[in-house]
Formats: structure tokens, C-alpha cells, sequence
């Protein structure tokens, strides 16, 4: 496995998607192109410029072009070092990370009917997960109130939307799209808060479905060496002799039935 070490990304492009989402291109130097290691599921860490900002900010790939050697971020705006990265023009530097973390297992879902579920922004890696799955999977994503990469989800599969306040799609969330549009999966990859994993890990040990989530966590490190975004696991590490696991290194993907949420 090639060495994470941190290296000077360049944006590429940046826009508005909707009010405080932000769609960020970055390129990488030919000498550690981390597009062409990138996978599914994985993140990056980004570090601030100002000095009182220490930790970098983990934002998961939203979509990796190999070709280019580009990859496209798009996450919330939600203090002060995410909206230090919303300002930044085309050709702007900024140091990162990366890839970080354990991917979606695309193998798992081929030849199969696979069922993406995205909130919030957990949104964002399942599009890359999408296209690299194909054009057969179902894809259901939740959002608050105004939609965002809908379009492109629609280019890569069968998609169903859930709002909370019931101005596109199912009102409600995911599960009330699978209920209400009865959707059915073979196999199920998911990203979002906490309360939504917790209902889909239930969800498939009623149905029998395998899952696969990406938890969310507040990370200091990212390279599992803080300990700082532990969960528990329903078996033991080899690396610590208990049950716990780091999300930025054991996953941020789990199967569902190895974790507790």
C-alpha cells in the first residue's frame, strides 16, 4: 500500500450547488497522484492555512476522475475551516491527505441488485459509488429540503428522493422511500448520520440484506494514530486485542453487523 503523505492540491473549479453546498475540483501533481489511488468511499483530509486551525477537515470523494487525475469534493459548509476552503478561486493551493480510509467494496455488488443510500452529506460518495456499481443499481438519497447532484445521480441509476419537508420525492426520509416506492436490494451501501445507519443496519438484518455503511465521525488525525473516532465492534481488532476500531482507518466502511451504532 502506497504511503499517505500530505501533498499541494489546486482547485480546479469550485461552485455553489445550493446554500452552503460546495462542488471543489482539485488536481494533483503527477508525482503523487492521488486520484489514480482514490477509491469509492474513501476521503481526503484537508488542512487550513490559518496556523490556529491545527486539524485538518475530512471531506469523503465525491467523485474521482482517474483520466485527469481529479477529484471532486462536495460538502457542507459548517465552521470555519469549511468556509475558509468555500472561498477559494481556481488555481488556489491548498495541502491534503489522502486517500484515507477503507472504500465501499464494489465487488461485493457485482452482479447483484445493489440499493445506495445517501443523507445529508453522506450524499456525495455514494455518486462515485454509483458509477462505478453501473447503471442498474438503485439509488435512493435524502435530503433536507433542496436537492443537490440529483441530476447526476439520475444519469447513474434508478433514483428515488426523500425530503423532510416533502418538496421532491417521498416526504420523510430513506426508509420511508423504501417503504413507500418498494424497493428491494440484494445488497445495500449507505452514508449518512447516525440515526439513518441505525435504521438501515436494522432494515437489512430484518430483510437478510448484507450492509455496508460509512459512518460519520468527528477525526483529528485521520491516519488512526489520535484514537480520537473510536466505535464499538462486535469483535475484537487485531490491532488493539478489543472492541473498538477507528473509523478513519478500519473504515470509514463497515459491515453493518461489525459495528455498533
Amino acid at each position: 500500500m502506497a504511503e499517505k503523505k500530505k501533498c499541494l492540491a489546486t482547485v480546479k473549479s469550485q461552485s455553489e450547488l445550493a446554500p452552503g453546498i460546495y462542488s471543489l475540483w482539485l488536481a494533483f501533481p503527477e508525482e503523487y497522484n492521488v486520484a489514480s489511488m482514490a477509491k469509492p468511499g474513501q476521503f481526503l483530509s484537508l488542512y487550513s492555512d490559518d496556523g490556529s486551525r491545527l486539524l485538518p477537515r475530512p471531506i469523503s470523494i465525491c467523485e474521482i476522475d482517474k483520466k485527469d487525475g481529479a477529484i471532486r469534493l462536495v460538502y457542507r459548509v459548517a465552521g470555519k475551516g469549511t468556509a475558509e476552503f468555500s472561498s477559494m478561486h481556481t488555481g488556489a493551493q491548498l495541502r491534503i491527505v489522502g486517500p484515507l480510509g477503507n472504500g465501499f467494496p464494489i465487488e461485493e455488488g457485482k452482479g447483484k441488485r445493489v440499493m445506495l443510500m445517501g443523507g445529508g452529506v453522506g450524499v456525495p460518495p455514494m455518486l462515485q459509488t454509483a458509477k462505478d456499481l453501473g447503471t442498474d443499481t438503485i439509488i435512493c438519497c435524502g435530503y433536507r429540503d433542496e436537492l443537490f447532484l440529483n441530476e447526476e445521480f439520475a444519469a447513474a441509476g434508478d433514483l428515488h428522493i426523500a425530503t423532510e419537508d416533502g418538496s421532491a420525492g417521498v416526504k420523510g426520509n430513506v426508509m420511508d422511500a423504501v417503504r413507500e416506492d418498494h424497493l428491494e436490494a440484494d445488497v445495500i451501501f449507505a452514508c449518512g448520520p447516525a440515526p439513518m445507519l441505525r435504521a438501515i443496519k436494522a432494515y437489512g438484518l430484518e430483510k437478510g440484506i448484507p450492509c455496508w455503511i460509512s459512518m460519520e465521525e468527528r477525526m483529528a488525525c485521520g491516519v488512526g494514530a489520535c484514537l480520537g473516532c473510536v466505535c464499538k465492534t462486535t469483535h475484537k481488532y487485531a490491532h488493539s486485542h478489543v472492541n473498538n476500531a477507528r473509523i478513519c482507518t478500519d473504515g470509514p466502511v463497515f459491515e453493518a453487523r461489525e459495528v455498533e451504532i
